[in-house]
């Protein structure tokens, strides 16, 4: 038995000003054909999860092609067009294959086309004699449309956000790919949305109120009403028309139990919508609370969450910083901020050096640059191993990273935006999350995960940019209307 597998895996945010090229592939990871069986170490993702369990069935994986982009812009059509030949060519020289196996986000988008993983999915359709199946595993964030349905093919998403589960996501659809080519299960598909986008400051799956509604899926799935029930609170920061939270259900055999099912999963959605409305804490308060608490206070900076596509170069949780006079305190604060040309002057002159420097707005341009002048405690390559839940095992590469004191404050200044989930992000440069009474870090609700031990308190802070927590704060023009909580 042949599967053959492929990855390309983007999280579009169209309210930035950059876009995605092949370069920014390259700064994540691009593994060509046999590369991919080691190129991901010991990271416990979707494709590693594909490759053990095909490996302990005695299946030969085929390789064909792992790109990753992270949440950025847009991708360009010349990138898109470049990744998806080369996994058409090699599927095709692969062929014949008894399965293919593909590891998608769900929201990518190309400049030309709102629905990229549809267009994907469709195009390796094509290369397949009918019946051949696909499977394909999603980011729970995914933007699911009817042309992702594609015949032959089942989806299954994410069950736990924040993402946890990416390793096991990829085991349940390998499984069930191998239960499909053995006769075992007749996966059909149905989709329901509802036109409402949630913000993930309030969007977990253990906590109130969507997890009222993933006890529902559990329970459908246990009582064997369908194979799989998969939840879709999408990546709420694309323009794009059909925006909205999705139920992807996936049955043995019976469409009808399958659209049954989706729509009394999406139906709940809609019902609790009021109950999806962040709490969100203004950030000036969030400053006051960490200068004035015991302990450590953690922050989430919802509006520039490098995570959810933003830049991770606006000033203002530093402004706030300075402000309060945080800089003057008797206790550490630790902030990050993406600025290469800085960071690079920062490298240039060493360890002990002070230094004078304009940061921030480079890339987004929607504020002006702050001048600051600091000591350079620490430099780095950047490159750290991700040991927490989520991406653990998977090298991050944040580039040429200086640490600068400010008084009591500590800028991580580094060279590339990168996902804000792992407290390598400051151990990696020598900072002890314990030894400071504020910690901000340029995420909505994953960073929970690896930073929650560490805090006494966690906030999440309504701040400017992108990724901004509060949905009112951007202005949507392709959606459908009327789109909750926009429109009421």
């Amino acid at each position: 038995m042949r599967v053959a597998i492929g990855s390309m895996m983007q999280e579009a945010n169209t309210f930035v000003p950059f876009r995605t090229t092949m370069e920014t592939f390259r700064s994540v990871y691009l593994h060509f054909g046999a590369e991919m069986l080691t190129g991901y170490g010991q990271a416990r993702v979707e494709v590693p999860a594909f490759l053990d369990v095909l490996r302990a069935a005695g299946a030969e994986p085929v390789p064909l092609l792992a790109a990753h982009a992270g949440s950025n812009g847009p991708v360009q059509r010349a990138a898109f067009e470049e990744l998806l030949t080369d996994m058409e060519a090699r599927l095709r020289a692969a062929l014949p294959v008894d399965g293919l196996l593909l590891a998608l986000h769900g929201s990518m988008l190309v400049d030309d086309n709102p629905d990229a993983e549809g267009e994907i999915i469709e195009r390796m359709r094509a290369i397949l004699p009918t019946g051949v199946p696909i499977g394909v595993s999603l980011d729970l964030h995914g933007h699911i449309t009817a042309r992702m349905l594609q015949p032959d093919t089942f989806l299954i998403g994410y069950r736990e956000y924040p993402h946890i589960d990416m390793y096991e996501t990829g085991e349940r659809t390998a499984r069930l790919m191998l239960d499909t080519l053995a006769g075992r299960a007749r996966p059909v598909m149905a989709l329901a949305k509802r036109h409402m986008i949630v913000s993930p400051v309030n969007a977990r799956t253990a906590e109130a109120p969507l997890s009222r509604i993933v006890v529902a899926a559990r329970a459908m799935e246990a009582e064997g009403q369908v194979l799989h029930a998969s939840l879709f609170s999408v990546q709420p920061w694309i323009d794009v028309p059909d925006l909205g939270f999705a139920a992807l259900v996936c049955a043995d055999g019976d469409a009808a139990a399958a659209q049954f099912a989706a729509e009394e999963l999406a139906g709940m959605a809609w019902d609790l919508r009021e109950e999806f409305i962040p709490d969100l804490t203004p950030l000036d308060e969030a400053v006051r609370i960490g200068l004035t608490s015991p302990g450590t206070t953690i922050v989430g900076d919802t509006g520039d969450g490098p995570s959810g596509g933003a830049a991770g170069d606006n000033t203002a949780v530093l402004r706030a910083l300075l402000a309060a006079g945080a800089d003057r305190a008797g206790r550490l604060s630790y902030v990050t901020l993406v600025d290469a040309g800085a960071a690079a002057e920062a490298v240039a002159a060493g360890i002990g050096a002070t230094v004078t420097l304009s940061i921030g707005h480079k890339l987004t341009r929607d504020g002006d640059p702050l001048t600051i002048t600091g000591r350079i405690t620490t430099l780095s390559d950047g490159i750290f191993v991700q040991m927490d839940a989520g991406a653990e095992g998977l090298q991050a590469n944040f580039g040429p990273t200086a640490v600068l004191a400010i008084g009591a404050i500590r800028l991580a200044l580094r060279t590339n935006p990168g996902f804000e989930w792992d407290t390598g992000m400051y151990t990696s440069v020598g900072l002890v999350l314990r030894q400071a009474a504020l910690v901000f870090v340029k995420s909505s609700s994953h960073f929970r995960v690896g930073y929650g031990p560490h805090a006494d308190r966690i906030l999440a802070a309504d701040t400017p940019g992108a990724t901004a927590g509060n949905m009112r704060r951007l202005v949507f023009r392709n959606v459908t209307r009327p789109l909750f909580p926009l429109d009421g």
